[in-house]
């Protein structure tokens, strides 16, 4: 009889780990940091061949005082060695103005995030608009005063971003909540990027001692563990709360509550009610780290085909693997043990304690074997005339 209860307690303990909440979060997570960290190359891709053409253009009239530009790198920011530092620091602080000031400024923080997530959002939809409209669109920009110029498809995604932010404040539905946090994830990592692995490592580590700090031991300072609480503590409405105050009726005064897009949230299908949920910086802070040795991994690839290196391709198999697979692997496996750990202690787990170390350490040691780790960890994108006999790997 106990060994058929074991045998039970263990077929539903599988049964719930293959739930298909887990199951979304597991795919929809390391899509967005695939798709983000390709995105992010494909800009930088974009931005050499525009220097290139400006350059040539430089050399055929050299009276021309424009600049060589270099827009797209204003738009990027890299985090340097201080700001990685305080980056833990500065979130704490954030975490705990969210925690004390929350009901006060609740409709401050669902405003902010509607507007940043509207722009988050258009971004994402931008390539599927200017699929769309290339057939018709030669790809001018239309200048719309002082706030810039722009194409048709930026136009059009910023529309239909707006359109569906304001469905979901309307609703506060789950499944916009998560379309508009897709949307952020994606902006991050396109747009934020780490310079080294000594910037990744000071990173990612400083946000792992924040992550176990906020969700193991808050509870024992504030009476409350301060991580669960923020995230899940949902909004006023801002449109209710201007119809209140405006004494109209209706529906905008019946706006219900919104759950702010720091998550990722999806429902089961095996227990209703219930849903599984990961926070954004789960698949941000990670994910910057695998657009970083993607592009160090594009970066090595050019270097070593170049006529000016002078080396053939790597032979052995090792050679082969990547350092994103590298790290892609690893973000499924510390996903895979952190998932497995909150089924197991039925609590909230800070999901960078399993993150971090699965990502982080098998990449530092593929970079020693392959000899990659000194050029990685201080100035991996520095221009050489040749490269080491050491970059070809073993």
């Amino acid at each position: 009889m106990a060994d058929a209860d074991a045998a039970a307690g263990n077929s539903h303990w599988i049964y719930s780990l293959m739930d298909s909440s887990r199951i979304s979060t597991f795919c929809i997570s390391i899509l967005l940091i695939v798709y983000g960290s390709f995105r992010s190359l494909n800009m930088e891709n974009e931005q050499k061949e525009r220097d290139k053409e400006k350059e040539k253009e430089r050399e055929k009239n050299p009276l021309d005082p424009s600049p060589l530009g270099n827009s797209n790198e204003q738009n990027v920011q890299t985090i340097d060695s201080t700001q990685a530092m305080f980056l833990p620091v500065g979130a704490s602080v954030s975490l705990l103005i969210m925690f004390f000031f929350f009901d006060s400024m609740q409709t401050v923080f669902a405003t902010c995030t509607a507007l940043i997530a509207t722009v988050a959002f258009a971004f994402l939809l931008l390539p599927m608009c200017q699929y769309l409209v290339r057939p018709c669109s030669d790809g001018t920009k239309m200048s719309f005063g002082c706030c810039g110029r722009f194409t048709s498809a930026e136009i059009i995604s910023f529309a239909l971003s707006f359109c569906l932010v304001c469905v979901w404040v309307m609703t506060g539905h789950w499944l916009l909540m998560d379309a508009l946090g897709m949307g952020l994830c994606v902006a991050f990592i396109a747009f934020v990027r780490l310079p080294s692995l000594k910037v990744s490592t000071l990173l990612l580590t400083g946000l792992l001692i924040y992550d176990v700090f906020w969700v193991f031991f808050s509870s024992y300072i504030f009476n409350a563990n301060v991580m669960v609480k923020v995230a899940t503590r949902p909004a006023d409405n801002p449109v209710g709360a201007m119809a209140r105050r405006l004494h109209l009726g209706g529906i905008m005064k019946e706006a219900p509550k919104l759950s702010l897009p720091g998550k990722l949230v999806f429902p089961s299908t095996h227990n209703a009610g219930h849903f599984s949920m990961l926070g954004l910086g789960d698949i941000v802070m990670p994910g910057l780290l695998l657009c970083f040795v993607l592009r160090y991994d594009a970066y090595k690839r050019a270097q070593l085909i170049s006529a000016e290196a002078g080396l053939p391709p790597p032979v052995s198999n090792f050679s082969k693997v990547t350092y994103f697979h590298c790290s892609l692997i690893g973000y499924f496996l510390g996903l895979l043990t952190a998932t497995v750990s909150s089924e197991f202690f039925r609590a909230a787990q800070p999901a960078l304690l399993y993150l971090v170390p699965f990502t982080l350490l098998p990449l530092l040691l593929m970079a020693y074997m392959k000899g990659d780790l000194r050029r990685m960890w201080s100035e991996p994108f520095i221009a050489s005339g040749s490269l080491p006999s050491k970059l070809i790997g073993v």
